[in-house]
């Protein structure tokens, strides 16, 4: 099996944790987020997926992000996605989902 890519990074504040993925969201690596997220209290908190350095995400990275965003709305919290690529824009635009999410520009300039 070829390596993959992906680097999970998490910085908690007051209000809100910042999680930063880097690489690839597909079927082999969202595993890893999730199990990250599990950890993580969202319970009336935002959760701020920053996805700037992501290189590639498939209908497994959107439907991760679709179970994590019911999560957070189950527990009064709220996710908000981070300079969100142009390519993983499109996978939410071809499914109809890009509705569905809080867009934000980059964190870092």
């Amino acid at each position: 099996m070829p390596p993959f890519k992906l680097d999970l990074g998490v910085s908690a504040q007051p209000d809100v944790t910042i999680m930063t993925v880097a690489g690839e969201l597909d079927m082999t690596t969202c595993r890893y987020v999730t199990r990250a997220t599990d950890y993580l209290i969202l319970q009336g908190r935002t959760l701020a997926l920053d996805l700037s350095a992501l290189t590639y995400m498939d209908s497994s990275g959107l439907d991760m992000l679709l179970t994590l965003r019911n999560r957070a709305r189950t527990e009064y919290g709220v996710l908000h996605l981070y300079g969100v690529p142009r390519q993983a824009l499109r996978v939410l635009d071809l499914t109809g989902t890009r509705g569905l999410f809080t867009l934000r520009p980059c964190l870092t300039p």
